[in-house]
C-alpha cells in the first residue's frame, strides 16, 4: 500500500517538475522572441553625393560625386557585422538613385523610392516594416535634418550648406529608451564656410 502511495507522489512530482520546465522554457522562449521582436532600429541617413552642376534639370552625380559614392559603399557594405544594411530608401532623382545604386547592387536589394515631400509616410513606413532593422536613407540637404527631427531624433541638427556632402547620420531607436544620433563623415571633407542649404 504504502508502495502505491510512494509511487503516485512520485509520479506528481515528476509531473509538476516536468509542466515547470515546460512552463519555464515557454516564457523564455516568449520573452526571447518579444526581446527580438522590440530590438533596435537603426536609420542612416545621407545625402546624395555631388552633382553635375552643369546639367539644370534633375542632374547626375558628377566625378566627385561617383568617387565619394565608392566610399560610402565600402563604408556601409559591411555596416552590421552580422547581417548588413536591410532596406535602402531614396527619393526619384537621378544624384539620390545613383548614389543608393552602387550598395543596393553589392547587397542584392532593391531600392524604395519615396516622396521627398511626406516624411510622414516614408518614416510610418520604415518603422513599420523595418523594425529591429539598419536602413540607408538617401536624402538631400534641406530634407535629412528634418527626417531626424520627425523620427523623434535631435532637433539640433545643423543645416547642411550647398557644398557639404561628408555626412552620414546614424540615428537608433531602441524599443525602450531615448532616440540617440551620432554624425560621421566620409570621403573629401568638407572644408568651405556653411552656406545656405540647398536640394
Amino acid at each position: 500500500m504504502r508502495n502505491g502511495k510512494s509511487e503516485k507522489n512520485r509520479s506528481r512530482r515528476r509531473r509538476r517538475r516536468l509542466l515547470a520546465v515546460v512552463i519555464y522554457v515557454t516564457i523564455a522562449v516568449g520573452l526571447a522572441w518579444f526581446f527580438e521582436s522590440q530590438a533596435t532600429t537603426t536609420v542612416i541617413f545621407v545625402r546624395h553625393a555631388e552633382k553635375d552642376l552643369s546639367v539644370a534639370e534633375d542632374p547626375p552625380l558628377s566625378a566627385a560625386g561617383r568617387q565619394r559614392v565608392a566610399e560610402l559603399t565600402r563604408q556601409l557594405v559591411d555596416a552590421d557585422v552580422v547581417a548588413g544594411i536591410d532596406a535602402i530608401y531614396s527619393t526619384p532623382f537621378k544624384r539620390t538613385r545613383q548614389t543608393a545604386e552602387p550598395l543596393a547592387a553589392r547587397l542584392a536589394i532593391p531600392i524604395e523610392i519615396y516622396d521627398p515631400d511626406d516624411n510622414e509616410a516614408v518614416l510610418a513606413q520604415i518603422l513599420k516594416k523595418h523594425k529591429g532593422r539598419i536602413i540607408l536613407v538617401v536624402a538631400h540637404s534641406d530634407t535629412v535634418p528634418a527626417l531626424i527631427a520627425d523620427l523623434g531624433a535631435s532637433k539640433k541638427v545643423p543645416a547642411i550648406a550647398e557644398n557639404e556632402y561628408d555626412n552620414i547620420y546614424v540615428v537608433s531607436i531602441p524599443w525602450f529608451g531615448k532616440t540617440k544620433t551620432i554624425r560621421l563623415r566620409y570621403g573629401t571633407p568638407y572644408t568651405g564656410p556653411a552656406g545656405e542649404a540647398q536640394m
